[in-house]
């Protein structure tokens, strides 16, 4: 069953990032088609969909990392086609990213890749920026050992949470996990759930999760989004998509996976 934190409302109905009429094409492929959809400051929401549904598109292009053909992107309020290069350099700050298989530079130590945004946007000093790379370990439950180790050097959950410790590294109010428990076995994806929702209450973030891990969604969703066709078909709570009627929402959650871990919201 999910944890106290998960019980606690998203803050006061105020919209984090704000989606409209957003449209994305690689070439004739239109991936997003007029898509909408609002991230509500201080929830986890949630967002499935079948492989090259556009999940992750949609954070990329939200992210600035991937261009629009169309539409309009909200974050915090302001219209990012409205600002500014310094201006949106600075909103972009309070994003963190967790990308897909965590994306750690093999090259550099775990303190360095953690480092490497506040290298970039922040003036710290060597000792500061050693003893910040710490706390953020911390912060996600490693040990001060694993400052000096290669990204090579660690196990696939270590790897996860060093990848967030980086996602972590500027102070983020807004945090993008892609797939953040792919490849993990069980117990460690279960205590990467319970880690993102602690982190998630003492923070205060408001989190975009992109996932097929159905426990993950079970455990730390708010509110679940589902992308099919290039457009948000479905967006509420579980017990919601639990009863729409789409097809393909309805295969989703319809496996024998899905009938154990939903099996109280199936009966409620």
């Amino acid at each position: 069953m999910a944890s106290t934190e998960r019980d606690m409302a998203p803050d006061s109905g105020e919209v984090a990032i704000r989606v409209r009429d957003l449209s994305v094409a690689f070439g004739d492929k239109t991936v997003l088609d007029h898509l909408d959809l609002d991230v509500m400051r201080g929830e986890v929401l949630g967002v499935i969909g079948a492989s090259g549904s556009g999940k992750s598109v949609l954070a990329r292009t939200i992210l600035g990392l991937v261009p629009k053909r169309s539409g309009v992107i909200e974050l915090f309020g302001r219209n990012i086609d409205d600002l500014r290069e310094n201006e949106r350099r600075l909103l972009e700050q309070r994003c963190g990213v967790m990308f897909q298989q965590g994306a750690l530079f093999s090259s550099l130590t775990i303190a360095e890749n953690i480092q490497l945004p506040m290298r970039e946007l922040l003036h710290l000093s060597p000792s500061l920026l050693a003893e910040m790379a710490i706390l953020k370990l911390d912060l996600v439950g490693l040990p001060p050992d694993a400052a000096e180790k290669y990204p090579a050097e660690l196990s696939g959950g270590m790897t996860k949470r060093a990848a967030l410790a980086r996602a972590l590294a500027l102070d983020p109010e807004v945090l993008f996990l892609d797939e953040p428990t792919s490849g993990l076995d069980p117990i460690a994806a279960d205590a990467f759930d319970q880690l993102l929702l602690t982190l998630k209450a003492s923070l205060n973030l408001t989190v975009m999760m992109i996932t097929h891990d159905l426990s993950s969604l079970h455990t730390t969703c708010d509110r679940v989004a589902a992308i099919a066709h290039g457009k948000v078909i479905a967006l509420g709570s579980l017990q919601d998509l639990l009863k729409h009627k789409d097809p393909w929402l309805r295969q989703y959650f319809a496996g024998e996976r899905g009938r154990t871990i939903f099996a109280d919201e199936i009966t409620a």
